[in-house]
């Protein structure tokens, strides 16, 4: 089989946010290592979810607004390929893409950030706590039904910013975004998955491209990151037999335990953290099948155990 020829020039399409610029950087001095004559541009696209910052993203229709217009660049051919974060990539990708592949995985943590808590426990009845996340809210009210939560939109930078000015006393970001934009050291504690389980995808990167690119997806092959992605096909797995989406608090984690060993642990909960289902399950895996077979058969062990009413509530 001949090997396919290296790309010439690529153009990435990402958000217009400092941290999809780390990511998308990141990606690009990747490339550049492996194909260093390719012209290697990026577009940053103005999407839905960036415009609208004072409703919660589960009442504007879920993460996909994250991804549409870059969509619409890649079909107009303005772009040749996406870097999203994973977690906001629908677990139903829409009919003419495709998820190319997916790079190592970073920090899947939450962390907690605050300028006068180390911990979470340490929060006081009553503090005030920032998220936009259904699942973090659940399981913050699940650990102190007393938090006052409150809407946080908006991009890191943004977000610190309004910690510093007093609006909040703590807020949950991904660790992974807060270690991309450098900003490590404003971290007050790491939260383990065993404790506060993270978001299906968190902390990987998601590189989309029309289905019908296989150039696009032949240069993307050498960033693959096998364990990443049989991980994270297990999560989404999981969550798209729950029907999970920005409506539902759902969260979901899969980590090799051994080589071929792959155990995944997932929540399910309302978003008053009053009504919550988890759950683990461990399997041989070494292939996509296996992985989607894994996430399905935990998500069928959560509905044998009245996940249903969850999904509809």
């Amino acid at each position: 089989m001949s090997t396919p020829p290296a790309p010439t020039r690529l153009a990435i399409g990402l958000r217009k946010s400092a941290l999809s610029l780390c990511h998308a950087e990141y990606i690009r001095a990747r490339l550049l290592a492996i194909y260093p004559d390719c012209e290697i541009v990026l577009r940053g696209i103005t999407t839905k979810g960036d415009q609208i910052l004072d409703q919660p993203l589960a009442d504007l229709g879920g993460k996909g607004l994250f991804i549409k217009e870059i969509e619409n660049a890649m079909v107009e051919g303005r772009a040749d390929f996406a870097v999203h974060s994973l977690k906001d990539i629908p677990m139903d990708i829409p009919e003419g893409f495709v998820l190319a592949t997916i790079p190592e995985r970073e920090d899947p943590r939450d962390a907690l950030v605050s300028n006068g808590y180390a911990t979470l426990d340490a929060l006081p009845d009553g503090a005030v706590v920032g998220t936009s996340s259904l699942r973090r809210e659940a399981q913050l009210r699940e650990k102190n039904p007393s938090l006052k939560i409150k809407l946080l939109r908006g991009n890191v930078n943004t977000r610190v910013r309004k910690l510093d000015e007093g609006l909040y006393d703590a807020m949950i970001l991904a660790a992974a975004g807060m270690r991309r934009l450098q900003l490590d050291h404003r971290i007050s504690a790491m939260l383990a998955p065993e404790d506060f389980l993270p978001a299906v995808g968190q902390g990987a990167l998601g590189l989309e491209c029309c289905s019908d690119r296989t150039d696009v997806i032949a240069a993307l092959a050498p960033l693959a990151d096998p364990p990443t992605i049989l991980a994270t096909a297990a999560e989404r797995a999981f969550s798209r037999r729950l029907a999970g989406s920005c409506h539902a608090p759902i969260a979901g984690y899969a980590l090799f335990r051994a080589p071929g060993e792959l155990r995944l642990r997932g929540l399910f909960a309302n978003r008053e953290g009053t009504d919550v289902i988890r759950g683990e399950r461990t399997a041989s895996v070494t292939d996509a099948a296996g992985a989607e077979a894994l996430g399905a058969a935990l998500a069928e062990d959560f509905l044998a155990r009245g996940a249903a009413r969850l999904a509809a509530g």
